[in-house]
């Protein structure tokens, strides 16, 4: 079966200010996506155009200029393909972030986040969430969690934990007591709280938790 490059797939790929769109032989570009990339300035590569790619090899532009990164990945992924080193469906990144090997900053880019099941104990429950910061990192951990028209509780044993409402709303109940955080409140859990979450429609957490090794010293 083969590929197919939607005028969608390119106006992100533009969004992200790429030049270069990586494909394989194996892909269909429709109409429409050829005149939005030749009006964006956006060029189409195959896996033989990215092998000849100058600079590639010793990880450095050829003109100097910033490689993108997500082209990096897609040109690399596509030479692997070609050269049978690497299945097709390799799945992406669990999300985009740039960093400075040098003093550690990080910026991770919010809207390439990716999600996977929260195991709350509970069956049932739609949880879901992706750790961006984490203790090989920091002392603190960080990441995104969604609970979506679920219940459960959960022990904070051994860490403590702010987290920040993203989008959607909330009850907390702690020692009986429920307390409600809505869109752009910020909550701070101590440790050994024992909560029952509770989302009647869809929340969006952002979360950080302190200490991010709190697993280990327990063990």
């Amino acid at each position: 079966m083969k590929n197919l490059i939607s005028v969608d797939a390119v106006k992100q790929a533009a969004a992200k200010g790429q030049h270069e769109f990586c494909v394989d032989n194996n892909t269909l570009i429709t109409p429409a996506a050829r005149d939005f990339a030749r009006e964006k300035g956006i060029t189409f590569v195959t896996a033989d155009t990215a092998q000849g790619q100058s600079g590639l090899a010793t990880g450095k532009p050829a003109s100097g200029k910033t490689i993108d990164k997500e082209l990096l990945y897609q040109i690399v992924k596509q030479v692997l393909c070609a050269k049978g080193m690497l299945a097709s469906s390799v799945a992406a990144p669990p999300y985009q972030a740039d960093v400075d090997p040098q003093s550690g900053l990080k910026v991770v880019q919010g809207n390439t986040v990716t999600f996977e099941e929260f195991d709350t104990g509970k069956a049932g429950t739609k949880v879901a969430y992706r750790e961006v910061i984490s203790k090989t990192e920091s002392r603190m951990s960080s990441g995104f969690l969604t609970i979506d028209q679920s219940s459960f509780e959960w022990e904070l044993t051994g860490y403590e934990e702010i987290d920040f409402v993203v989008a959607g709303s909330l009850q907390l109940t702690i020692n009986g007591i429920t307390r409600r955080a809505v869109q752009g409140d910020v909550i701070f859990i101590p440790k050994g709280s024992r909560v029952t979450w509770q989302a009647e429609g869809f929340v969006k957490l952002f979360y950080t938790t302190y200490p991010a090794d709190w697993a280990d010293q327990m063990a």
